[in-house]
């Protein structure tokens, strides 16, 4: 086996979205967290749904609505400078504490981030951050128009590195997207951060590791 390139997700891989409870604690006092809970999830369903629907919007536009809708069910009425505030914290998440060393030891092959985030909130993130000398590429599916886990987004993806498919090794600490990344076909190590049961799917990631010092071994 020959992997030419590592490919990232990003929001919970490398990013950790639940950083910004501290900025949402800001405003909201004692309800930082629920409120970055309930932002993440619902910002996954929307873009779920949209997809479902064929009705695409940029992940910036949905992540706001997302944001509105987290604060109004956590009874909070934020203003516009507060949702400013917040959407501009999602540029300057925390990276988990292992990533910058392992990218930086990952020598010798693309070292890639896919993410369904726009680019105006990847590209920042990613250049804000002690990571940027390590990412070769960063690839959106915003490009493409089309949410991971749907196929065409991955297809996007490869088409963007100029390797094989299965010269690839996706990782995501997202099971719904590590999902996505095996029945396309490419090679798939699950970052399972949250030690979380596997799904009971007949598709399944090669590995699964805690963290991403586990992915030093296909190198």
């Amino acid at each position: 086996m020959m992997i030419k390139a590592l490919v990232f997700d990003a929001y919970g891989t490398l990013y950790d979205v639940h950083s910004l409870k501290k900025a949402c604690e800001k405003f909201f006092p004692e309800k930082g967290k629920s409120i970055s809970i309930a932002w993440r999830k619902k910002q996954l369903e929307y873009f779920f749904q949209r997809q479902l629907m064929g009705r695409y919007r940029p992940f910036d536009e949905l992540t706001e609505d997302a944001l509105v809708f987290a604060c109004k069910a956590e009874g909070v009425k934020p203003s516009q400078q507060e949702i400013k505030t917040l959407m501009d914290a999602y540029l300057e998440l925390e990276l988990f504490d292992e990533v910058e060393d392992v990218l930086a030891g990952c020598k010798g092959v693309q070292r890639v981030i896919f993410s369904n985030g726009s680019s105006n909130m990847i590209e920042p993130l990613v250049s804000g951050s002690q990571i940027e000398p390590h990412i070769d590429k960063i690839i959106s599916a915003d490009g493409v128009k089309q949410y991971k886990p749907a196929a065409p987004a991955y297809a996007y993806a490869l088409d963007q590195l100029d390797v094989n498919r299965d010269e690839v090794l996706f990782m995501s600490s997202n099971s719904w997207d590590i999902m996505g990344a095996a029945s396309f076909g490419f090679h798939t190590a699950w970052i399972n951060r949250g030690r979380n049961q596997p799904d009971t799917l007949d598709i399944q990631p090669e590995k699964a590791y805690t963290d991403l010092r586990g992915i030093l071994e296909w190198l």
